[in-house]
């Protein structure tokens, strides 16, 4: 871990733990140079920190296209491409843009460089400023399928110094090691039910292969069960925070309110959750 930066992805096995919640909140405590929000389906940390001068960007992918009076159907880009964006048959030949991972390799194969490449828009990158921490967000247009390329261009702008939070998309799919991956933490938010305790079963595992470091917060106290923490203490996985089922809170998160900036308590617990993370991290 460089010392003069510490990247922390706040992540989840399943939807609706409170991921944005913590991260919001922890980045609000704590005084964060730059958020994260990798959650380029429904993107929703700028409805909490209302960023302003907002700045967007396209963000764009090459995909083939298919000149015709070249192309002899010899199927080659078809059968390479894995991902079957391309479909050759008889004297016809298609691209579907949006099974496109944009490789190239299709180009690359074809014998009569019949094949070119034009860009096309799958979204956009937000930045902005909110109470002194630079926020970046994307979004995935409607009806695209393939959501890595935006997180990419939102973790290529971050900053290489100061603490930086990043508030991943839910799930364990390839969206989710994309935002975490390179991270020097992940703060693992579930809540204390079967349903959670499945997910985080799952999306442990995949950031344990990944080989970062990683501690639970527990949002939802006091309802549920004890299994998501027997699971944390048979796999050795610290609990680093519990949040407890509060109306208020759940009242100001409704509004799009940090909850921190009512309830002034929890501002120095998030302090404390920070400082355990550096210690583990030394």
């Amino acid at each position: 871990m460089n010392t003069k930066s510490l990247k922390i992805a706040v992540a989840s096995g399943k939807g609706g733990t409170g991921k944005t919640l913590v991260a919001i909140n922890l980045a609000l405590s704590v005084g964060a140079d730059q958020v994260l929000d990798c959650d380029v389906e429904e993107p929703n940390d700028h409805i909490f920190l209302k960023p302003s001068e907002i700045k967007s960007e396209p963000v764009e992918l090459l995909v083939p296209v298919i000149d015709e009076e070249k192309c002899t159907y010899c199927r080659k880009c078809a059968e390479f491409c894995q991902y079957n964006a391309l479909f050759v048959a008889g004297e016809t030949a298609m691209v579907f843009n949006e099974l496109c991972h944009s490789c190239g390799g299709c180009k690359l194969v074809c014998p009569e460089n019949a094949i070119t490449e034009q860009p096309r828009s799958i979204g956009e990158i937000f930045t902005g400023n909110a109470k002194g921490i630079e926020l970046v967000y994307g979004k995935l247009n409607i009806g695209e399928a393939i959501a890595v390329p935006i997180i990419a261009a939102v973790k290529e702008r971050s900053k290489e110094e100061g603490l930086v939070i990043l508030d991943s998309p839910p799930g364990s799919a390839c969206p989710v090691v994309e935002s975490v991956m390179d991270t020097d933490y992940v703060i693992m938010v579930t809540e204390p039910t079967p349903f959670g305790l499945h997910d985080l079963e799952v999306a442990t595992e995949v950031v344990r292969q990944l080989g970062i470091p990683l501690g639970v917060v527990v949002n939802f106290a006091g309802i549920g069960d004890r299994g998501v923490y027997e699971y944390c203490e048979k796999m050795g996985i610290p609990i680093i925070m519990e949040i407890p089922y509060d109306r208020h809170i759940a009242e100001l998160y409704s509004r799009g309110t940090p909850f921190t900036d009512e309830m002034t308590e929890w501002k120095p617990k998030f302090k404390q959750l920070l400082e355990r993370i550096k210690e583990e991290l030394q």
